[in-house]
């Protein structure tokens, strides 16, 4: 089986390089060989490999900038997606697309199913929103997993710009009324090789079906709370040199942080749908942040 996957250097991307490498002959693509923001070079990307299996693990991710930068956050999230999904119908392949919990406005009290109204607050869940209804109108087979707070030892994310802060202040703010699931992208990535296995061993999509899944770790928690976690266990490891200690940050509400975008307070996604269908459970975050610390440990130390 030919599989495209586009976004190869991002967190998820990095990672769906390995566990897609088990089900066929994979073509990995970065922003040099495809900007996502040309339709022609889209086009003549997938016109020319034809592959079966399409994974879209690129986007505009930048929240905050995506405000003064409407358009461009539009091209990649809603009308790259429209057509390869587009491209996908044309072929009959399948497509696969990551979405995010920022489609919904976080006013709920209970976490999210997947068929709950959608009301973005911001300019970059605005445009992965139409990017899910782009993938839907075109009519092919679709997967779409909405996932949060994604993290991994590859690439920017809110873990590392805590160490980054916790070896310069001894003291720090972080908003404690927003919480949702902190994701590994290597969690993301195998759950997308369970899901391909078992499509291909019987469980196919009909013609022009769309399934929307999420895809979150087990055990909500709020950024201040994460915050604590992170600086608490690279505290306890060697090589990490931090001046601030977990009680040393302080929680604040979300209207003391100035930011660009409106954030939900509630991302919290109910896995419940992913979990029956494929016979799978959500598996707590910690370990794998625990693993991640080991990671960044060994190469701040030249290993």
């Amino acid at each position: 089986m030919s599989i495209l996957l586009l976004g190869k250097d991002g967190q998820i991307g990095w990672q769906l390089q390995r566990s897609l490498a088990p089900h066929g002959q994979v073509a990995a693509v970065g922003r040099a060989a495809c900007d996502l923001s040309d339709a022609d070079q889209i086009r003549s990307l997938v016109r020319d490999l034809k592959p079966a299996v399409i994974v879209n693990a690129a986007a505009y991710t930048a929240v905050d900038k995506a405000e003064s930068e409407v358009e461009k956050a539009f091209r990649i999230n809603a009308v790259a997606p429209g057509i390869l999904a587009e491209e996908a119908a044309r072929l009959g392949a399948l497509l696969v697309h990551y979405s995010t919990d920022y489609v919904y406005d976080g006013t709920k009290v209970t976490p999210y199913l997947e068929g709950d109204q959608t009301g973005p607050l911001s300019a970059y869940g605005r445009s992965k929103l139409a990017g899910d209804e782009a993938i839907r109108a075109a009519g092919g087979k679709s997967l779409i997993f909405r996932t949060s707070w994604v993290f991994g030892a590859r690439g920017g994310n809110f873990i590392k710009t805590i160490l980054r802060l916790a070896r310069e202040k001894e003291a720090l703010d972080v908003v404690a009324d927003q919480f949702g699931s902190p994701t590994p992208a290597a969690l993301v990535a195998t759950v997308t090789g369970v899901v391909l296995a078992m499509v291909r061993r019987g469980q196919l999509l009909e013609k022009g079906e769309n399934r929307l899944y999420h895809l979150a770790a087990a055990r909500p928690v709020n950024w201040h709370a994460f915050a604590q976690t992170i600086v608490g266990l690279a505290s306890a490891a060697p090589g990490f040199n931090l001046r601030l200690r977990p009680a040393a940050i302080r929680p604040i509400a979300s209207g003391e942080y100035p930011s660009a975008a409106r954030h939900p307070l509630n991302s919290r996604l109910d896995c419940g749908r992913l979990e029956n269908d494929f016979g799978l459970q959500m598996p707590d975050w910690q370990p794998y942040l625990e693993r991640m610390l080991q990671l960044l440990a060994l190469k701040q130390n030249g290993y």
